[in-house]
């Protein structure tokens, strides 16, 4: 479960973020929406403990920063970033290491699954340095998802990817949900998340403009898109 409250950032005068709510149960797949510089970003690194910030911000119930917290969340940055001396394989490990994963065999395991999910197998003794835009989104969502977090955080996270990864992807976010995770995907591409989504949070200029849940829409000539330039552009 994610929480967060009266959550504001700023920079200087600049607020980034104003006041933004919400909280989300478990296994729930929840979609941040908005146009570039809404915000969403900001609420993401914010609630992945990267960013001071005014509010609270609560991860199973506890606060987003402390250790249980953050062993709790998984999170998928919008750009991917990696030690250019590392192999696909060594980042793997290295995460493993810093989460004090001590059954070695079983997150090996755990790695080769998501490395042949996601077509890495053949490219583990690559560099961080040498992977290609897609190759590196791959092993960014592969980080994100080998701790197997109760709360995961996706920022942008169909760009870059071939169909094929995409579709894995999607499939790993619905069985996430049926295991009881709560997912939170942001993006500005409404039709990266389709039908993917049980609640989707509009954003724009730093705060909340809508909150619909897939449920209202149901039976409805209204679709999310609609809804979306309505909130955005006044539509």
């Amino acid at each position: 479960m994610l929480e967060v409250s009266h959550y504001t950032k700023r920079y200087g005068r600049t607020v980034a973020c104003d006041d933004v709510s919400f909280r989300l149960p478990n296994g729930t797949v929840n979609v941040l929406l908005g146009p570039n510089g809404a915000g969403k970003s900001t609420v993401m690194k914010g609630i992945a403990g990267f960013l001071r910030f005014e509010g609270q911000i609560l991860v199973n119930g506890k606060p987003n920063h402390l250790p249980e917290s953050r062993r709790a969340l998984g999170y998928v940055p919008e750009i991917p970033s990696f030690y250019p001396n590392l192999t696909v394989a060594e980042h793997l490990e290295f995460v493993a290491r810093a989460y004090r994963m001590r059954d070695k065999q079983s997150y090996q395991t755990r790695a080769d699954e998501l490395l042949e999910l996601f077509s890495l197998s053949d490219h583990r003794k690559k560099l961080g340095s040498e992977l290609s835009k897609g190759m590196a989104q791959k092993l960014s969502i592969c980080l994100g998802l080998f701790t197997e977090p109760s709360v995961l955080l996706l920022d942008e996270p169909f760009i870059g990817l071939d169909p094929h990864a995409i579709k894995q992807l999607k499939d790993t976010m619905w069985r996430l949900r049926g295991d009881g995770a709560t997912l939170l995907v942001s993006t500005h591409i409404i039709d990266s998340v389709d039908m993917l989504w049980d609640r989707a949070i509009i954003m724009q200029g730093g705060e909340v403009r809508a909150d619909v849940m897939r449920e209202e829409l149901q039976g409805s000539e209204r679709s999310l898109e609609e809804i979306f330039f309505e909130v955005t552009e006044g539509r």
